[in-house]
């Protein structure tokens, strides 16, 4: 790290997408609507194009108690009949994609987000899980993952969640430091966690993740060191570890945070340095940017053998997946188009009462987006860029075609951030710290436009 300057933090520590797609998703637009949506699900039934494989993801808006630091779209409330009227609105959502995509399409991916779904009771999540085999089909030794609060799952949860055929397991947990916990208003003693972890390798979960966040408040690199050491000692499969973005004037929760007790960036940066010296003196290894695994996981694999990719959830073995997704807010991926459902359960609910895919905004992807998708992708995924594989795939000349960003990195190349070779683009291991400021040079929208303040800040 003794490369990174205070000149370089300041430098290129500025706002920029995490790109879980490109474009990203303040670039979809409200001319786009179900009526395109269906359109791009009945080319995918018909077989105008490929098909490619099927993943889904379910939003569970719901929670008990509010996290500060949390910028999802999450509904809280201690009113768990809630759950129940959710469910029967995601049952008509999910008739209605089958309708136009067909029934049993073979869905080999599967993630339930949030908020938190353990909010559902077991028997809601019977129910959900029934429905979804009911319309599609969960294709042996897939992906089926669910997202826990510690707080709301005992051991005979976990139980039932192996019966449910979930198979992953994604635990938050952001911080085992008492005084950080308080500050963000989520408690919970780490022997909870461990605990459950034990419990889950005794079911059987072919993996478990654990999710961290540095950058919290009253987060120091010394207390952080101490939850890294416990980390290393739950040993989970999968370790996310993601900057807190500080986003007050979006995100009304987090201006419950006390912006002094804020670590400063160069705080931030030791200790996204000290988690990758962590997490690889315990075997880990770095997958990229906020994703580790143990080297026999299926996500190490992938990143060995340069099948890795990125999606909506972060980094994933999954190939390019067309993405249904279902319920408030959540935003999917079928063909060339991206898509995102209402953002509350008002519009949401009356959508579907009116027999409408309740699609508010998206967006028609181009070609320039698809060719400037795949360099980022390979940017954020392998770390390299050959030339060949994105001429061959696009029939365009690289050089040419991207002759301004090769030109803007020769900086970055100077600095030590990515090495230009004749034919490739490589990101070293000092560019990883900021592989999205890299990614963002071939990013056409962010440079012509320069609005940057609605995202978070790179470090």
């Amino acid at each position: 790290m003794s490369a990174v300057t205070p000149e370089l933090l300041r430098r290129y520590d500025v706002p920029g997408p995490r790109y879980t797609s490109y474009p990203t998703a303040d670039r979809f637009v409200e001319a786009f609507g179900a009526a395109d949506y269906i359109q791009a699900l009945e080319q995918r039934r018909q077989g105008l194009a490929a098909p490619m494989p099927l993943s889904l993801y379910v939003h569970i808006p719901f929670c008990e108690s509010l996290c500060y630091y949390c910028a999802c779209n999450k509904i809280i409330t201690k009113h768990h009949e809630r759950g129940a009227e959710y469910l029967r609105y995601l049952s008509r959502e999910v008739d209605l994609h089958t309708s136009h995509v067909g029934l049993g399409q073979v869905v080999s991916q599967l993630h339930l987000g949030g908020g938190s779904p353990t909010f559902l009771s077991d028997d809601e999540l019977r129910e959900l899980m029934g429905m979804l085999r009911r319309s599609f089909t969960l294709a042996p030794g897939g992906e089926y993952s669910i997202e826990i609060d510690p707080r709301t799952v005992d051991e005979q949860r976990l139980h039932t969640l192996a019966e449910l055929g979930f198979n992953r397991l994604s635990f938050g947990v952001q911080d085992f430091d008492p005084a950080v916990q308080k500050a963000v208003h989520r408690t919970q003693p780490a022997e909870q966690v461990f605990a459950l972890m034990e419990a889950a390798r005794r079911i059987g979960f072919e993996s478990v993740n654990v999710d961290l966040i540095y950058g919290l408040p009253q987060q120091t690199p010394e207390s952080f060191d101490r939850t890294l050491a416990q980390v290393a000692e739950l040993r989970p499969d999968r370790i996310a570890l993601y900057a807190y973005a500080h986003l007050p004037e979006r995100f009304k929760p987090q201006r419950r945070i006390i912006a002094a007790e804020l670590p400063n960036a160069a705080s931030k940066i030791a200790m996204l340095s000290r988690a990758l010296d962590a997490f690889g003196d315990a075997g880990y290894v770095y997958i990229g940017m906020d994703h580790f695994a143990l080297p026999n996981d299926a996500l190490a694999v992938a990143k060995r053998q340069g099948r890795l990719h990125r999606n909506f959830q972060g980094y994933s073995t999954q190939p390019d997946c067309d993405l249904i997704a279902l319920g408030v807010s959540a935003i999917g991926r079928v063909g060339a188009t991206y898509s995102q459902n209402a953002k509350t359960l008002e519009e949401y609910y009356d959508l579907l009462d009116h027999g409408q895919l309740p699609v508010v905004r998206g967006l028609a992807v181009s070609r320039d987006d698809l060719i400037r998708r795949a360099v980022i992708m390979a940017l954020m995924c392998q770390g390299v860029v050959q030339f060949e594989s994105i001429e061959l795939g696009f029939l365009i000349d690289f050089k040419s075609y991207f002759a301004n960003e090769l030109e803007a990195l020769k900086n970055m190349a100077e600095e030590g951030m990515v090495v230009l070779a004749d034919r490739s683009i490589e990101v070293t291991e000092q560019g990883w710290f900021f592989v999205r400021a890299i990614a963002m040079v071939f990013d056409k929208y962010l440079q012509a436009d320069r609005t940057r303040a609605k995202f978070s800040k790179i470090i």
